[in-house]
Order: structure tokens, then C-alpha cells, then sequence
């Protein structure tokens, strides 16, 4: 199921692309494939940018909400669901992407191997139309026709240490994957400005203090944004050079494209920051500010009705 809903298709969607490439070059390929994954999720991503941007918009917002339920944890989390359903924010679909990639991300990884290990195999992933561009016909006459590198020198069927040598163009590639993985996280960054760090939470935790969850959200994302990029260094050192190029390509796409949606409509989003939500009413409201709030509705009713007389005038 998973080779013929995925497998075969980024297979085939490859060998097109390839069969394009004068020569053919596996590398332009991996990042013409890339490129086109990229803007087909573009709807998806500018969805969840929006959703990146009203956060940012919204943290005023929330700090209301905390003040005025004043510990009534029931009552802010109802609040805060109330404001996320205001602006549109559905937490689930940040993730949306991450799993549509996943899949791409495991295929991929399956087509290398096929076009690492079994070239004999390639007329069984290849549909009809495949089989009849040139240069497919050729991988099927004789696998060694493959031109597995990119700029013909950099093999992406191998990792960084292979053959008891150190690659230096897959090297830099898991370098690059790392740095971008840093500058594409840092740009969804909550713009929460407080510097306390996760341990220091997590101390006043242990002793009983009340954590703002902004607070925690922002010590969490500084952490995984000075983690990851190391994380995803290691892990492209040790998988084949043209997941590394994915990665790369992908990121780097990504970068551009929330670079553009981020800074697009300013003047919109500004407009929507500066319009103030009344602070909540607290659960535990004294008598007399209920009383006072009552007697200043009770004139606005009579003013209104001053005014439409007037008008009837």
C-alpha cells in the first residue's frame, strides 16, 4: 500500500525530472522535486504562518485573560479557548505539515535505495510512461547508466563517512541542513520578551510558584531552536546525500517562503493588534463592582434612548 500510494509516485515524479536534465543529473532533480513539493503544500503553510502571526498578535491578549481569572484555572482555559476560536487558531494544524512530510521523507529514502541496491528493479517501480522517456530506458538496459551525482561530483548515494572517508560536499550539505533548521525556526519564534530560562521555570515550579504558560512556550522553543539544528547535523551525516539535498532544499524554500508570508500585509496585522479585546470579568467579581458595572450599563441604555429621540426630533 505505502509503495503504491507514495513509493511509486515520488519514483516516477524523480525519473520524469530527471529524464528533463540534459545528461541527466540526479542532484537538480532531488531539488526541482523539492521545489514543487514545497509549493503544493504552500496553501497549508501560509495557513499555519497565519496562525504563527495571530499568536504573536494575540500574547496581550492572554495576559488579560491570565490577570483577570486570577488563578480560576478553569476559567482562563475556557477564555483562552474562546479567544483561539476569536482569531482563528486551530493547534493541530501546525503539525499538519510535519506529517504530510513524513511520508515524502520515508519514500524518498526508499527510491535511493532502490536506485543505490536494486537499479534492476526500476521497470517495477517505473508506470508506462516512464518506461518510455529516453533516458529511463537506458537505467533499464544497463542500471550503470544512472548518473547518480549532482554537478556530476557529488554522490548522494553515500553518507558523509563512507569508505573510511570523510565526503566534504556532504559534509558542508549537513552543515547547511543544520543552519537552516536554525534560521527557519527562529523565524516562528513567539515574540514573548522574557528571558527566563526552562530550568529556572522549572525550579519555580518545584516550589510552587505559578508559571505563565507564555513563559514556558518561550524557554521551550529557545531550547529546541539551539537542539535542533545539531540534531538534524547528526542525522544527515548519517543518511545518503540526496536526503541531505532534500532537507537542504527544503529548508531552504521554506525559509524564503515564510520570510515573504511573515513580512506580508504588515500594515493589516498591525490593524489587528491594535484592536483591544475588553479584559474578561473575573469569576470572583465583588458586589460592588458588579453594581457599578450594572449602574453604567443602565446609562448607557438611557443615553442611547436620549439620542434616538433626538434623531426622531
Amino acid at each position: 500500500m505505502f509503495e503504491t500510494i507514495v513509493v511509486k509516485p515520488i519514483f516516477n515524479a524523480l525519473m520524469w525530472l530527471y529524464s528533463l536534465i540534459p545528461g541527466g543529473d540526479f542532484g537538480i532533480a532531488i531539488i526541482l522535486f523539492t521545489i514543487l513539493i514545497r509549493f503544493a503544500l504552500y496553501p497549508m503553510v501560509k495557513s499555519q504562518l497565519h496562525q504563527t502571526k495571530m499568536m504573536r498578535k494575540m500574547q496581550p491578549e492572554l495576559k488579560k485573560i491570565k490577570a483577570a481569572a486570577a488563578g480560576n484555572k478553569q476559567l482562563e482555559a475556557t477564555q483562552q479557548m474562546e479567544l483561539y476560536k476569536k482569531y482563528g487558531i486551530n493547534p493541530f494544524r501546525s503539525i499538519l505539515i510535519l506529517i504530510i512530510q513524513l511520508p515524502i521523507f520515508i519514500g524518498l529514502y526508499q527510491v535511493i535505495q532502490v536506485m543505490t541496491l536494486h537499479r534492476d528493479q526500476v521497470a517495477h517501480y517505473a508506470y508506462a510512461f516512464t518506461e518510455s522517456l529516453e533516458p529511463v530506458k537506458k537505467i533499464i538496459e544497463n542500471p550503470e547508466n544512472f548518473n547518480h551525482t549532482m554537478l556530476g561530483f557529488i554522490d548522494l548515494t553515500k553518507t558523509v563517512f563512507s569508505n573510511n572517508t570523510t565526503d566534504i560536499p556532504l559534509l558542508a550539505l549537513a552543515v547547511i541542513a543544520g543552519v537552516s533548521q536554525y534560521i527557519m525556526t527562529k523565524q516562528t519564534m513567539p515574540t514573548n520578551k522574557s528571558t527566563k530560562r526552562f530550568r529556572d521555570i522549572m525550579k519555580e515550579t518545584a516550589a510552587g510558584k505559578e508559571t505563565d504558560p507564555s513563559d514556558m512556550s518561550t524557554a521551550m522553543m529557545g531550547n529546541m531552536m539551539k537542539i535542533m539544528p545539531f540534531m538534524m547535523f547528526f542525522i544527515m551525516v548519517s543518511l545518503p546525500g540526496a536526503l541531505a539535498l532534500y532537507y537542504v532544499a527544503s529548508n531552504l524554500v521554506a525559509v524564503a517562503q515564510q520570510h515573504y508570508l511573515l513580512s506580508k500585509d504588515k500594515e493589516e496585522l498591525e490593524e489587528l493588534a491594535d484592536e483591544v479585546t475588553p479584559a474578561p470579568i473575573p469569576a470572583k467579581t465583588s458586589a460592588k463592582a458588579r453594581a457599578k458595572k450594572a449602574s453604567e450599563a443602565h446609562i448607557t441604555r438611557i443615553v442611547a434612548k436620549d439620542n434616538r429621540k433626538v434623531k426622531g426630533r
